[in-house]
């Protein structure tokens, strides 16, 4: 027995059907497959020219490609270039280290009018996840404390 709130129901996902827009999935997917593999690509690329032409190996030859591409996807962030391949690529351009970025830095620079605590800072933590951006911080912390001479552990 069908109630009223059931052929409402029934009503309101026939209309979210019809307005909604058609997607291309496999052109999405293909988008996406290619995009982020270009990103991949360019992270071998900087992994061979690091260990070829500086000579590192090992665990600096890993943080210097992951520092290079979340410098990469931050800088391409701040100029706005990143977010139109997001668009373009879909989920393509958030699965490599450089949407890892992107997520860092976008909130950031979208709510900088509200001043560097409550704005930036504050909401760089609400989409990044407080855990991965903390990491991160104490990481750089406990690099640098390494740096100068300290061993903390």
């Amino acid at each position: 027995m069908k109630t009223s709130a059931d052929c409402e129901n029934k009503n309101y996902l026939e209309y979210v059907k019809a307005i909604s827009p058609k997607t291309k999935e496999k052109r999405s997917l293909f988008h996406a497959f290619w995009v982020g593999g270009v990103i991949c690509m360019i992270g071998q690329i900087l992994r061979m020219i690091y260990e070829s032409l500086i000579g590192l190996q090992g665990d600096e030859l890993a943080s210097y490609v992951s520092m290079t591409m979340i410098f990469l996807g931050a800088f391409l962030t701040g100029l706005g270039v990143y977010d139109r391949i997001g668009k373009y690529a879909g989920g393509g351009s958030i699965v490599p280290i450089t949407g890892f970025a992107n997520s860092v830095v976008s909130p950031a620079m979208e709510f900088k009018t509200e001043g560097y605590i409550y704005g930036t800072a504050a909401k760089m933590f609400i989409i990044a996840g407080p855990i991965i951006v903390f990491g991160v911080a104490s990481s750089v912390l406990v690099g640098i404390l390494y740096f100068i001479g300290y061993r903390v552990f």
